[in-house]
């Protein structure tokens, strides 16, 4: 599978997402422009889950209205599993049900990439090995959020992980240059952090302001090299070898067209991307990892 350099998601085509999103969810004939837009952009890939509300139905009547399903690949997920403490039989019984419920809302017969919603359940990667056998999806892998499991996605020889890296993120670097050589595809969210990047600096909530000297510092390199300071987020993302896709998403066309003409720029010159990593320390959890805010 081929994988373009920016994937569409869809989590606000099926949820009220997003702390600057004042419009709400946007409409049907919204969503599915945004998705034909994307696609004549040169989005090859759209990344959604069973739990984003109804993002799989839109996107599955969008498809079809505009006969794009055999020319746009989908990555869906699967609900939590390990919470409701089922066991292996049971696990298996729901992931299935899941996946199967997510072609039928998407219209299509097998999910390009199925990934876990959750990290803890890479346990269960053998039950996505048996869909993938069976032609149900034809990749699988899991969505981490902390270096938690990096050891076991290695172990286990997973080919797709999408997991939260920015400018701010160091987490992840060690796993990175151990998989950049390998054959695995590695999609990266949470560009701006939930936009801790991007918000004016006096609304910065008091135990985040431990990012404001280095934030400072990057909006001044931006300014010194003629960017502005999403166009550096992206650009750095971009730098990094090891990553196959960024996602992001959108609630217009116009936001869309922005992150195209991003994307369209490529990476940053090595000396600057060595620039910003001196720049940028190495922060605790509890300041890049949004499910520690409190």
């Amino acid at each position: 599978m081929k994988f373009s350099k920016m994937q569409l998601g869809t989590v606000q085509f099926g949820l009220n997402y997003g702390v600057s999103n004042t419009a709400g969810k946007p409409s049907y004939e919204t969503a599915r422009d945004i998705i034909a837009v994307a696609y004549e952009g040169g989005i090859n890939t759209l990344d959604t889950a069973a739990a984003y509300g109804n993002s799989e139905e839109v996107i599955g009547r969008a498809l079809a209205e505009f006969d794009l399903q055999s020319k746009i690949q989908i990555i869906s997920k699967v609900p939590p599993v390990g919470p409701q403490n089922l066991s292996l039989s049971e696990a298996e019984k729901f992931i299935t049900e899941s996946v199967e419920r997510s072609l039928s809302r998407l219209r299509v017969d097998s999910l390009d990439v199925c990934l876990f919603h959750q990290e803890m359940d890479i346990k269960y990667m053998d039950i996505l090995n048996k869909l993938e056998a069976r032609g149900l999806i034809k990749g699988c892998g899991v969505s981490l959020d902390s270096a938690e499991y990096c050891k076991e996605a290695l172990e286990k020889n997973i080919k797709f992980i999408q997991l939260p890296y920015n400018i701010l993120d160091k987490r992840f670097d060690d796993f990175l240059s151990k998989i950049s050589s390998k054959d695995v595809k590695i999609f990266a969210r949470s560009l701006y952090l939930q936009g801790l990047l991007l918000i004016p600096e006096d609304q910065i909530k008091p135990f985040l302001q431990e990012v404001i000297p280095a934030r400072r510092k990057l909006g001044q390199l931006a300014k010194l090299s003629g960017m502005s300071m999403p166009e550096l987020c992206v650009r750095f993302v971009l730098s990094n070898h090891a990553i196959t896709s960024i996602l992001t998403g959108v609630d217009n066309l116009s936001q869309l067209q922005e992150n195209l003409e991003l994307i369209e720029k490529g990476p940053l010159s090595d000396d600057l991307y060595h620039e910003i990593q001196k720049i940028v320390p190495v922060y605790p959890e509890e300041i890049i990892r949004p499910v520690k805010w409190i």
